[in-house]
């Protein structure tokens, strides 16, 4: 029986892909999975049963990835699975941006009296442009920000977007009419609209301060969607009190944020849609099934990608820190018994290899692999 721990709510439609192996609950004990959306594991001390973790979304901010993978915790996350509900919040913002829609909505509340007069001679105050016909600089060319950037194309927008290093299957989702570039000030200094669609990394955290904002157009509007700390708070209210911001919508109100003019503050919506969560509670329970029963793992933040289809009876996967232990590992099961099948991928964090053998690996090969140096798991999995 395996035991998954629940932090946040997740969709029913996923967890009702757990069988009768799986209990599920938000006090589960030594459990060998957590499934959380939003709340933070930083602070959380793990239990010596857990193997997996899987974020129902994109970001995984608020899982403690290096410790993860030095205790041997694979963590996935669920890329594309909210992409379309955060995909038409970011066109929605770009209207926002744009027309002044919230503002004059707030302001019609504010009337008494009559109502259509008041409107008809105060409505000049909420004027903005359309976007037809506008620059709109996507960065991050991701299962989101490809949609975002195709969709706005047709909407008339020039779209140029942005990824460091694009690979060829993202730039193939990309529509012919849609620009590509790998230096991040055409799109500072060409765009009238910039949309954000990147992680919160040391190496993106605050990329928009007074240092890119110094290259961008006067006017500019800036819609956030993907992490409040990509935005460099004080840096930002300064370019909206001079003007060289004209806009900027977030998905994540802060306190300085919210005293400040031409700010539209969305209360953490991109992803809540029914549709989304539904979809990211499914990807991630069948990945964590996946790992948990068959060793393999795809969508995963901290371990290689490996999939190997299920063939024989026993059944083992390796993570070492080097190809070194992982070639001494493998040394030593062959020794014991035959490998019948085999699949191994590496990254920065070590080698992942997937082995079938004919017949299970004696218990003290099993403690030698384990007890070896560099080696961070080695588990089993019988039929």
């Amino acid at each position: 029986m395996y035991s998954v721990k629940l932090y946040n709510k997740i969709s029913k439609q996923g967890l009702e892909l757990f069988d009768e192996k799986y209990s599920y609950s938000e006090f589960a004990e030594n459990e060998d999975a957590i499934l959380v959306r939003s709340a933070s594991l930083h602070e959380i001390e793990f239990s010596n049963s857990l193997k997996a973790i899987a974020r129902a979304g994109a970001g995984t901010n608020n899982i403690p990835i290096d410790r993860c993978t030095e205790n041997g915790i694979c963590v996935f996350n669920t890329p594309g699975a909210n992409a379309n509900g955060v995909k038409e919040l970011t066109i929605c913002s770009l209207f926002l941006s744009s027309r002044k829609i919230v503002q004059g909505i707030n302001w019609v509340h504010t009337l008494e009296g009559d109502i259509s007069k008041q409107v008809e001679k105060g409505k000049g105050a909420f004027t903005g442009p359309e976007i037809s016909g506008k620059t709109l600089g996507v960065i991050g060319a991701g299962a989101i920000g490809a949609k975002v950037a195709n969709d706005c194309e047709r909407l008339g927008m020039n779209v140029i977007c942005y990824h460091p290093a694009i690979r060829p299957e993202s730039a193939l989702k990309l529509s012919p009419g849609v620009e590509y570039t790998n230096d991040i000030d055409v799109i500072y200094s060409s765009c009238d609209y910039i949309t954000l669609h990147v992680p919160s990394k040391p190496e993106t955290k605050e990329m928009i301060c007074n240092g890119s904002l110094s290259k961008m157009k006067d006017g500019v509007r800036i819609i956030n969607l993907s992490r409040g700390d990509l935005v460099n708070d004080d840096d930002l209210l300064e370019a909206l009190n001079s003007g060289k911001v004209a806009s900027y919508v977030t998905d994540f109100p802060s306190e300085k944020l919210m005293t400040a003019e031409n700010v539209i503050a969305i209360p953490h919506l991109g992803a809540s849609t029914p549709e989304s969560e539904d979809n990211c509670a499914v990807m991630a329970v069948r990945q964590v099934k996946d790992y948990l029963e068959n060793g393999n793992v795809v969508n995963s933040v901290n371990y290689p990608e490996v999939s190997l289809r299920r063939a024989g009876k026993y059944r083992y996967s390796i993570f070492a820190r080097t190809a070194d232990a992982s070639y001494l590992a493998l040394k030593s099961v062959s020794g014991a018994c035959a490998v019948t099948a085999k699949a191994s991928s590496m990254n920065k964090n070590g080698e992942y290899t997937i082995i079938e053998t004919d017949s299970a690996i004696p218990a003290d090969i099993c403690s030698l692999i384990k007890d070896t140096e560099d080696i961070i798991i080695f588990n089993g999995f019988i039929n």
